[in-house]
């Protein structure tokens, strides 16, 4: 397995293997690699003839005072996981050759990011997107993974990958969870052991929700009041939001049915928490 941190030499190589008629499969992280992105690896190597892996702590896509200096960065730790998973070629840009002086070209997506994180986190998506069609013109996959634990970041990036004709197929994988069922993150590190167990408010409040839906109750207000409360017990949590939203538009709905999507994104101390459920499972399994 080979590290390349030069832009153009990780996009020759990528052109060459294209040339060569090898699929490629790319897996972007931020890095400090867990089994959910591990995963994805392992779905790239299935698929691809070459898997690119990329690990870039995207500075555009964070916000004044949130965790960009806090987030955890290994590299050496994340090329040891990640060649035992079958990795070919790990990009590892410096972000001045990602953005360098005088850097002024962006990518916004309108409408599904004005929601959840967009409305809370105002700047979010255009750094994620612009990153990502960096990324895509860079390496040139045939394929890219991402986590389902992100559902509104996925849906923009199919929404870009769409209407910028990027050939790529984007799919998304389940989320990885730990066996007491949080969402594994790379922020949760940085959570204290207090603080981790806090964290599972997220999954049980979830777990609470589908316990409602199965029971009858389909009113949103009524199950984002449930989950509300459930949270709020948490002295370390703060909530950012709960919604219910459609799976497509992401817009708010009033009735829960299999097109529905429960997003969470909740502060636990100082560290911000996603996670979702799609209704549909819960009505499948009814």
């Amino acid at each position: 397995m080979k590290i390349i941190e030069n832009v153009q030499e990780m996009q020759q190589l990528c052109l060459d293997a294209r040339q060569n008629r090898e699929r490629i499969a790319f897996v972007p992280t931020m890095g400090y690699l867990h089994e959910g992105h591990l995963s994805l690896v392992r779905a790239a190597r299935q698929q691809g003839d070459r898997v690119v892996l990329s690990i870039f702590v995207n500075p555009t896509q964070f916000g004044v005072g949130e965790d960009f200096d806090r987030y955890p960065r290994d590299l050496t730790r994340d090329a040891q996981m990640a060649e035992a998973e079958g990795a070919d070629w790990i990009f590892a840009p410096r972000a001045s050759d990602m953005y360098p002086q005088g850097y002024a070209t962006f990518v916004d997506v309108e409408g599904l990011t004005e929601t959840l994180c967009g409305r809370s986190r105002p700047g979010h998506f255009r750094g994620v997107t612009t990153v990502v069609a960096k990324l895509f013109a860079i390496v040139q996959p045939h394929v890219a993974y991402f986590g389902n634990k992100d559902f509104q970041q996925l849906a923009v990036i199919r929404r870009m990958t769409t209407d910028l004709n990027f050939p790529v197929d984007v799919r998304g994988l389940p989320i990885v969870r730990e066996e007491d069922g949080l969402a594994m993150s790379s922020r949760n590190v940085n959570l204290s052991a207090e603080q981790r167990q806090q964290a599972l408010s997220l999954y049980t409040s979830i777990e609470l929700a589908q316990r409602m839906v199965r029971e009858g109750e389909t009113r949103s207000a009524t199950l984002i009041d449930a989950i509300r409360s459930r949270i709020e017990q948490e002295p370390d949590a703060q909530i950012d939001y709960v919604q219910i939203c459609d799976q497509d538009s992401l817009q708010d709905v009033e009735e829960v049915d299999a097109r529905s999507v429960l997003l969470l994104a909740v502060k636990i101390g100082d560290t911000r928490l996603i996670d979702n459920h799609h209704f549909a499972s819960t009505f499948d399994a009814a």
